[in-house]
């Protein structure tokens, strides 16, 4: 009887071995552990566009933000003078408005290079000055032609890089605005005080809209609706509606003189620069007519401004010579003093003013649009100021930083990035030393001076 229940026992063990063996193998399973991700700041990048003489090809310098560090240049033609980004950083654009062409590259791949020959107006070679867009198709490009050529909008196919289309606008055209939507660009006439619409589907005309005296800059709001026109001539912003073209009424007084603006997409505002009165005037443009914030004097000669992305300061780049205008500095033996003044957006409070320091005057920078121009990181984290005559490029960290022994504040600079050598003769030694830096020569030789930075583009 025992035997009989241990074999039945045993056939049933069998029964269910034989079961499980037939049946779906199920092993452990190893959940992967993602490791964390690569921190977003180390991308962050900006493209500073220098210029390298009459004849030389010039170079933008990609400076990494974390590191504070040129990690990478590519060339340009000769007398490069304004870049734009495609969105989202994967190509910029250089306007080298002393050979007519453009040149394209990747900012991961800068020795990479393509140059696109611009076609030539009525009267000679190209020579554009602005380039600009909201899309990635298409990139446009302004070309102010002389007093015996019209103004003309050149559209570049961002695929083929060739020019697909030639858009003749008002006289000397001088800079451009897409809107984000990508549906009209607007050209800025600076010589007959109009701007031309421009159909970005079909490069039609969609009208000419008269704004004021000498307008040289323009920017779009960011829902599309408005684009705001700078007239330094008679010293008016002027606001289009975008949906018919049409000049709104009542002109905003910022000063004859004033001859730059940003728009700080966080605020909703437009932030206007003016030489002549020293002055920036903060604008609410979330109605119309756009309304005064506030208006502050900042530090002599402000050339060019930088709203923060995260909408907290405005940085103002000045620039006076000690011995006159900039534009006649280096013919009088000049030097050339820059300085930041720093503005809190909530009131236009004076945060702090950053000395840059005096240099001498240099020939070359003084026909620049910009002898010196700001722009800030997409981060907030810096801010970067091109210094033409300084052959270089500073660098201000916005934001507090842990220092042995404490924390160093915000808003302090940090160090000069220096431009790629140039293309002119190095200076004789002094004494031993090499003017205007006073370094020691090496075995009697000076290094060549650097190039000149003259345009700030931040990335992505």
């Amino acid at each position: 009887m025992i035997v009989s229940r241990v074999a039945r026992i045993s056939a049933v063990l069998a029964l269910f071995l034989i079961c499980v063996a037939c049946g779906d193998t199920f092993r452990p399973v190893a959940v992967p552990i993602s490791p964390s991700p690569p921190d977003p700041s180390s991308f962050h990048y900006v493209l500073v566009v220098s210029d390298n003489g009459p004849s030389s090809p010039g170079v933008v310098s990609r400076i990494d933000v974390s590191g504070d560090t040129n990690v990478g240049e590519g060339k340009t033609g000769v007398g490069p003078v304004h870049a734009a980004l495609l969105p989202g950083g994967t190509r910029v654009f250089v306007a080298n408005a002393s050979e007519g062409t453009l040149s394209s590259f990747s900012p991961n791949s800068p020795t990479l290079v393509t140059t696109i020959s611009l076609p030539p107006n009525s009267s000679g070679p190209a020579v554009p000055v602005f380039v600009h867009t909201t899309e990635s198709a298409n990139v446009y490009v302004a070309d102010p032609g002389t007093a015996t050529a019209a103004g003309r909008v050149l559209v570049v196919s961002t695929t083929s890089n060739v020019v697909t289309s030639v858009v003749t606008v008002g006289t000397n055209p001088v800079a451009l605005a897409e809107l984000p939507n990508a549906t009209k660009v607007y050209a800025v006439n600076q010589a007959d005080g109009t701007v031309t619409s421009i159909n970005t589907v079909d490069r039609t005309i969609n009208g000419t809209i008269a704004t004021g005296v000498s307008p040289i800059w323009a920017v779009a709001r960011g829902d599309s609706a408005r684009v705001y026109v700078l007239n330094s001539g008679d010293g008016t912003l002027s606001a289009i509606d975008t949906s018919s073209d049409a000049v709104l009424p009542s002109p905003v007084s910022v000063g004859a003189g004033a001859n730059y603006m940003v728009y700080d997409a966080k605020l909703n505002r437009v932030y206007v620069n003016n030489p002549v009165t020293n002055t920036v005037t903060a604008l609410n443009v979330a109605s119309d007519p756009p309304s005064v914030v506030f208006t502050r004097s900042v530090a002599a000669n402000p050339i060019s401004l930088a709203a923060l992305p995260d909408g907290t300061r405005v940085y103002v780049a000045s620039a006076t010579c000690s011995s006159g205008a900039l534009s006649s500095c280096a013919a009088t033996g000049g030097t050339i003093t820059t300085q930041v003044t720093v503005l809190n957006a909530n009131d236009g409070s004076i945060k702090t003013t950053i000395p840059m320091g005096g240099v001498p005057a240099v020939p070359q920078c003084s026909g620049a649009r910009f002898d010196v121009f700001i722009a800030a990181a997409a981060a907030s984290s810096r801010v970067y100021v091109a210094n033409c005559d300084a052959g270089s490029t500073a660098i201000i960290r916005t934001i507090p930083q842990p220092v042995a022994g404490g924390t160093a504040p915000a808003d302090t600079f940090v160090l000069n990035v220096p431009a790629p050598v140039s293309a002119y003769p190095p200076p004789v030694p002094v004494n031993g030393l090499c003017p205007p830096t006073q370094q020691p020569a090496n075995n009697g030789v000076c290094q060549p001076p650097p190039q000149n930075p003259v345009f700030v583009v931040p990335g992505p």
